[in-house]
């Protein structure tokens, strides 16, 4: 009987503490939904609706003769807002059935029933952020702006478009490291990083209220502060030398099995960049704009450093050209190393020129070990007023630092100077060594190599960069006259005379070396270069070429970097005019007619008649095939039928323009590659022509 005593009063005290927490619980209801309601309700509105910050567009970025390397395109996220304040059930109701219709033509990857259940349910659960569509772009929003329940506005419609920008290269992968990136984390690469506080723009606000799900809507209030748009940056980039540049590089890469390569071309006098290309190889074998090795990735050069070995004792009077060293046939012993030729039992006793013009490495190192073995810090000392052991500068974020140690310092040997003098135990860039190389083309007045010449708003220049000048004479008159002649005779009868042009002289040295792999000094790959500069007799561009780890036709500087520099050297020159003057073109003493593009019959007609070039026709049409005969061009009739709409056209041998009309006049999306003529069609002549289909067309 105790027990059951004791048993009820315990279960009378947790009835009434249950009773008694029931109550404290309505109490508290009742005074945060009563008393305090208005207060909480304020706050909640606070904490749920805040501005935020709006992206700004960025700038452009345009090549020298303005045509886009990277600009924004707007992106936008279409939602609609199912409880806009106008979007009455009659409404939805009504158009319903139609917008979905339209919804799924312009979109095309639902069919218009699935959006209407998805719409539907959106507004039964009544949804005020519904995705309808991620990435749409400009045209597409524009076309959702005259859809039915769209068209009415936002709120009553229940439109929402959310914009954002990304960034775009037009044309590809020409020049974009060197252009450079955004991320996602806003970390800026390139052009887009050095130049970034043009570029940016300036950032914006708007009221913004956070929904279930943590996705913010925007609020139109009317305080919002709009975002300014970035300022334009025009670079001193040539489109056409730069698409000559990264073919022939990635040419010789795939050639040669390299696993990377870079290459730089400098106006000589101004050390604008005209042209620069980085192409990585990938596991597919095919090569990527991924690493700007010309101005972030320091290497041992190799022989292109003998030039400053060799300034360097020009200039202290303790090296001539026409010394004589003994290279012991190609094998030379410095304290405990031995020094090889890449070519051993070929040379015995030799001048310093000759070894200069065959890349001797014996002859080089002998020469300057005479000279300053008893005094190496003055070696280094030379080397540093040729500012090899200074970054350029360049306004692009990561440039490397060189490696250029002296007596007495952590690395330094007794054979430290012996290997240095001939690129070793030295860390360069090739944007680096181009800069001293173009500064012996200018007189001795090195340039600060430069991406940008100029920063314009709304079509108005703001900002001009002009050329800078890092040092007006890196050396004498008498030092310049000795290394002009040197580098023309590396060309002329050294290791480059596969180089030698036929209208107009190259100057320049090549370069091969042994490098670690990734650091490792027990896994060493070849490094090819060549540098140099050209017209010869008056430098106007200076270029330099460099491919790391060629494992197939060659491994040498003249054959795997060289022939870059050749077809880029012999591009400029036929394109630059004022390059061939004083040159005699050879006349045909006989008749002759001009090679003229395909095209247009009534265009050609009209050009060759007010020439006074003689016609004649084979066969009747508006599109027409020419050929250069002995007396007269003959327009030959070329079948592109205007009413086989469903048939891929040949545009081979076409120009730009004729090629475009036809080629999107039958509904195909045109990529261009290269400027001159068609020489190759991605899609067959006559085969099925889908609209919106991809047809790629090289020029050449």
């Amino acid at each position: 009987m105790t027990e059951n005593k004791q048993f009820r009063a315990r279960a009378n005290m947790v009835y009434l503490a249950v009773v008694v927490f029931a109550i404290a619980i309505a109490v508290k209801l009742f005074t945060i939904q009563i008393v305090e309601g208005d207060e909480w309700l304020a706050k909640a509105e606070t904490v749920s609706t805040t501005y935020r910050t709006v992206q700004p567009d960025r700038g452009h970025i345009y090549s020298e003769d303005g045509r886009l390397l990277a600009t924004s395109v707007p992106e936008y996220d279409v939602r609609m807002d199912m409880m806009a304040n106008g979007l009455t059930d009659e409404l939805f109701r009504t158009h319903i059935d139609s917008l979905s219709i339209r919804l799924a033509e312009l979109f095309g990857d639902r069919t218009a029933a699935e959006y209407k259940r998805d719409l539907t349910d959106a507004r039964h659960r009544k949804e005020r952020y519904h995705l309808i569509k991620r990435r749409a772009d400009h045209t597409q929003v524009q076309a959702l702006r005259t859809f039915p329940l769209f068209r009415l506005g936002k709120y009553k419609g229940g439109l929402v478009t959310e914009k954002r920008t990304v960034r775009m290269h037009p044309f590809g992968r020409l020049a974009s490291r060197s252009v450079g990136y955004v991320l996602r984390d806003s970390t800026t690469l390139g052009l887009e990083g050095g130049y970034d506080k043009w570029l940016k723009g300036v950032t914006g606000r708007r009221l913004e209220r956070r929904l279930t799900g943590g996705v913010w809507m925007p609020v139109d209030d009317g305080d919002g502060v709009d975002p300014v748009p970035g300022s334009d940056i025009h670079t001193t980039i040539d489109i056409n030398l730069q698409d000559v540049a990264d073919a022939a590089l990635e040419r010789q890469l795939m050639k040669h099995g390299a696993q990377y390569g870079t290459v730089v071309v400098m106006e000589v006098e101004t050390g604008y960049i005209k042209a620069i290309s980085n192409l990585t190889r990938r596991n597919d074998s095919t090569y990527v704009e991924d690493l700007n090795y010309a101005v972030a990735h320091a290497t041992e050069p190799g022989s292109t450093f003998k030039l400053a070995s060799l300034m360097v004792g020009f200039e202290d009077g303790t090296i001539k050209p026409t010394d004589t060293v003994d290279t012991n046939r190609g094998r030379v012993r410095f304290r405990d190393r031995i020094m090889r030729d890449s070519h051993e039992d070929l040379y015995d006793k030799m001048t310093v020129r000759r070894s200069f013009e065959l890349s001797l490495n014996t002859g080089i190192s002998l020469a300057v070990h005479k000279a300053y073995q008893k005094e190496p810090k003055r070696f280094i000392e030379g080397l540093k007023r040729l500012h090899l052991h200074e970054p350029t500068g360049v306004a692009i974020p990561g440039e490397a630092i060189p490696t250029l140690r002296g007596p007495g310092e952590k690395g330094w040997s007794g054979v430290s100077m012996p290997w240095m003098s001939i690129g070793y135990e030295v860390m360069v860039t090739p944007l680096q060594t181009l800069t001293f190389y173009n500064a012996v083309a200018n007189g001795g007045r090195m340039m600060q190599p430069q991406f940008v010449d100029r920063v314009s708003r709304n079509g108005k220049t703001v900002q001009k960069f002009e050329p800078k000048v890092l040092d007006e004479k890196i050396c004498s008159e008498a030092t310049l006259t000795l290394v002009h002649d040197l580098l023309r005779s590396v060309v002329d009868t050294g290791t480059a005379m596969n180089l030698r042009a036929a209208h107009f002289a190259i100057a320049g040295k090549t370069g091969t070396a042994r490098i670690a792999r990734n650091g490792n000094y027990n896994d060493l790959l070849y490094q090819a270069s060549f540098v140099g500069y050209f017209p010869a007799d008056a430098p106007k561009y200076s270029c330099i070429v460099l491919v790391n780890g060629p494992t197939m036709s060659g491994i040498y500087g003249n054959v795997v970097a060289g022939p870059v520099f050749k077809e880029i050297a012999d591009k400029i020159y036929s394109n630059r005019l004022e390059l061939q003057q004083g040159t005699e073109l050879a006349v045909s003493s006989g008749p002759r007619t001009p090679v003229s593009l395909s095209g247009h019959s009534g265009d050609l007609r009209t050009a060759l008649e007010a020439l006074h070039v003689p016609v004649t026709y084979d066969g009747e049409g508006e599109w027409v095939t020419t050929l250069a005969g002995d007396t007269a061009v003959v327009l030959k009739a070329r079948g592109i039928p205007a009413d086989a709409m469903d048939r891929v056209p040949n545009v081979l041998g076409m120009g730009l323009r004729d090629a475009l009309f036809i080629l999107e006049n039958r509904g195909l999306r045109v990529k261009v590659q290269g400027n001159g003529m068609v020489k190759r069609q991605s899609l067959q002549p006559g085969s099925k022509a889908f609209q919106g289909s991809t047809i790629v067309i090289e020029l050449t």
